[in-house]
Parts: structure tokens; C-alpha cells; sequence
């Protein structure tokens, strides 16, 4: 249940016409919570098994404040600054920054749409994502290997403006451009995306686009509240980290999902592509040697269950093929990781549920780093080798 503080209801006259402006600001959150088993992660006392509590997996914890003015005709300003952080111990999420998940203020009509400004989610995120199981029941260990595609919204965009239309028979429609900042080159460190979505009849359907120009510091390295340079990969994963130094990382991303009854069916589809390899110069490192482009596609297919208005079921299965990549003295020919998930979701209240998640990844083939690939599941240390698996017990509490 949201808290809304009403900030205040002002009236006045003034040349014998009233005019009146109410404002609204909700404070909201969510505290994620649980306990992990991990497989075959190296440990300083050499075993085999990670045994650990951690914040934010189903649903990354946060608070936020979002505000509206009514400045009549239809027309609103709004606001939202969303804070991340850990349970655990406390500290901030998305790098230290205060308002890591979301920060940006606009303008919203009933008629025309609205338009915001500051750190904001990509279209991918907005119109495709929603239909993969991270974002319903398995959370950031259920999103695709390495979060390749931002699927789970593990990169957010700074320096945004933001056009999102009214809803238009079903249809919504929208965009996104970032600027890059960096004075004498307009394109360096740009982003920019679109998308559209559907909803009507038991059918949810979107499709989106994204392209990022230096992306390891532009992008990946968003997170971060230094200042970032070329010399170093903003992305740990095995899966990805090889290919920081793309002068051009872009997704196409497609997602549907069809109700019937208690049932729903869903499927996503994405191809990502790291192109221009080897600009050390002002995107990142390339010790692989690396050249030209690589690229990944990814299809998974998902099913849930209501079994009762308080018990959800979920099961999926996750491909992900990497192409082959070239290199100064050969070639990589790229992995491929399987994946399943199972999930369970039960409500104790309308703000308070526990849930399960179960995760099992199997890789081959050579990933990013040109090393013989091994399992990594999304936001958990790499396996020693080509197989891993995650569970989670957990408990959420949104206020």
C-alpha cells in the first residue's frame, strides 16, 4: 500500500478568477530479502558452494518519492527520485549514487503524452522486457546470462529526454535520447532507443530498440559516481566483459504474452551486437584482441500459473547463442548457455509475500574473455565450470 502525503491545496483570486493547483507527493518501496545457495563458486577456503543472504533479487530493494502538480487543462508536472540499497549492510546501490534507480522530472497531458528529463529506463526496458520472468517471478538470477541485452534494466540512462504517448486503442509508443556530454563529438557516449507496446484482449505484446555509442563507459559504467575512462571493462560477467572495447553496442528486443484464464504464456526474443571491436581509444579495453563484431541472440519461452489469487507457479527455459568473433589471430566461435528456472510466489498480504526461485545454467563453447566458457548466472559469481545453480528462499515487503 503506497503512503501518499498530500503537500498541499492552494486557492486564490486574483482579478476576480479562481485558479487552483493541487500537489501530491507518494513516498513507496520495497524491502527484498533472502537466503541463497550458489554451486560451484571459488571461495578463499577452496570449496565449492556459496551459502548467503542477500537484498534485492526478486525485486531490488528502494524507496522512492513521485510527485504531481495539476496545472489544469489536463497538464501535470511529475517527479520521481527512486533510491536502491542493500539490505544487508545498508549501503547504496547502483555504484553509491543516491538516486541510483531513477531521477528525472517532466511535464505529462492526457492528450499529448509526457516528457521527462534525467536517469531514466531505455525502451527495451519500457515496451519488451516486462513479458521475461526477471521482471514477473525469477528476478535478476532468472534474467538471460550476463543481462546482455538489458532485459533486466541492469543499466539505467543518464542525461535523458524522455517521450512517452497516451495509451491509443491498446497502443503506447515512446523514446528515448541521451546526450553524450562530451564537448567537440555529439555521438560519443549518445544513446538512443525506441518502442512500442499492446495490451487488449489477454494479449500483451512490445518490441524495442537500442543503441549505444562507447558504451563500457557511456553505458555499463552508469553506475558509477567517478569518472570513468577506456582503460577499464565496466562489466564483470564473463559472458560480456571481453567485448567493452565495441564502438557500438544496439538490441532489438520483442516480448509477448497471452492470458487464459489462470494460465499465461509468454516469449522474448532479443539479438544483441558488441560492433566495432577494438576502440580502446574511447570505449574500452580490448585484451582479446578483438575486431569487427559479436553478437548474441537469445529466445525464451515462459509459463505461469495463478493456482489461487495468493499462489503463483512459473517455469522457463533460456537459449542464448553467441556468433563467432574475430580476432588479430583467429577466431572466437562463441558460446552457448541453457538455462531453466522454476519460481513460486505466495502472498501472506497484499504487501507482504515469500517466494521461491530455482536456477540451473549449463555454458560451452568460449565466452567473451576467449577462455573456455563456464556458467554465469546473472548477478552471482561465475562458476569454476561449465554448470551452476542458484536457489533462493526470500521475503519482499513493498510499502
Amino acid at each position: 500500500m503506497k503512503k501518499a502525503i498530500t503537500m498541499g491545496i492552494v486557492g486564490s483570486s486574483l482579478f476576480n478568477v479562481a485558479a487552483h493547483a493541487q500537489s501530491s507527493v507518494t513516498l513507496y518501496g520495497v524491502i527484498d530479502e533472502g537466503f541463497n545457495y550458489t554451486s560451484n563458486v571459488a571461495t578463499p577456503t577452496g570449496g565449492k558452494h556459496l551459502y548467503n543472504l542477500s537484498s534485492g533479487v526478486l525485486q531490488g530493494s528502494r524507496f522512492g518519492f513521485r510527485g504531481t502538480e495539476d496545472l489544469g487543462s489536463g497538464l501535470k508536472a511529475i517527479f520521481v527520485l527512486e533510491n536502491g540499497f542493500d539490505v544487508n549492510n545498508g549501503r547504496l546501490g547502483q555504484g553509491g549514487l543516491l538516486f541510483g534507480r531513477q531521477a528525472n522530472v517532466g511535464l505529462s497531458s492526457s492528450k499529448f503524452g509526457t516528457v521527462t528529463l534525467g536517469r531514466q529506463y531505455d525502451s527495451v526496458v519500457d515496451y519488451a522486457s516486462p513479458m521475461a520472468i526477471s521482471h514477473q517471478w525469477a528476478g535478476y538470477i532468472g534474467a538471460h546470462p550476463g543481462d546482455m541485452d538489458n532485459f533486466n534494466n541492469g543499466q539505467r540512462t543518464n542525461n535523458a529526454i524522455k517521450y512517452t504517448s497516451p495509451k491509443i486503442g491498446g497502443i503506447t509508443f515512446g523514446g528515448l535520447y541521451s546526450l553524450g556530454g562530451i564537448a567537440g563529438n555529439v555521438t560519443q557516449n549518445q544513446v538512443w532507443s525506441l518502442g512500442a507496446s499492446y495490451a487488449g484482449a489477454g494479449l500483451t505484446a512490445g518490441v524495442g530498440y537500442l543503441n549505444v555509442r562507447n558504451a563500457n563507459v557511456g553505458f555499463f559504467g552508469s553506475s558509477s559516481s567517478t569518472t570513468l575512462t577506456s582503460a577499464t571493462a565496466n562489466s564483470t560477467t564473463p559472458v560480456i566483459s571481453g567485448f567493452m572495447s565495441a564502438h557500438t553496442y544496439q538490441v532489438v528486443g520483442a516480448g509477448a504474452a497471452y492470458t487464459i484464464g489462470s494460465a499465461t504464456v509468454g516469449a522474448t526474443y532479443s539479438y544483441t551486437q558488441f560492433a566495432g571491436l577494438g576502440d580502446t581509444a574511447t570505449s574500452g579495453p580490448n585484451p582479446s584482441r578483438y575486431r569487427g563484431a559479436a553478437d548474441f541472440n537469445n529466445a525464451e519461452v515462459n509459463f505461469r500459473y495463478q493456482v489461487t489469487p495468493a499462489l503463483l507457479l512459473g517455469v522457463a527455459y533460456d537459449y542464448t547463442k553467441g556468433g563467432s568473433t574475430a580476432t588479430t589471430a583467429g577466431s572466437n566461435a562463441g558460446a552457448t548457455y541453457h538455462q531453466g528456472s522454476i519460481g513460486a510466489d505466495y502472498l501472506l498480504s497484499k504487501r507482504t509475500d515469500v517466494y521461491f526461485i530455482g536456477v540451473l545454467q549449463k555454458a560451452s563453447g568460449t565466452d567473451s574473455t576467449n577462455k573456455p566458457a563456464v556458467a554465469a548466472i546473472n548477478g552471482l559469481t561465475a562458476s569454476t565450470s561449465d554448470r551452476q545453480t542458484a536457489l533462493r528462499i526470500g521475503i519482499r515487503h513493498k510499502f
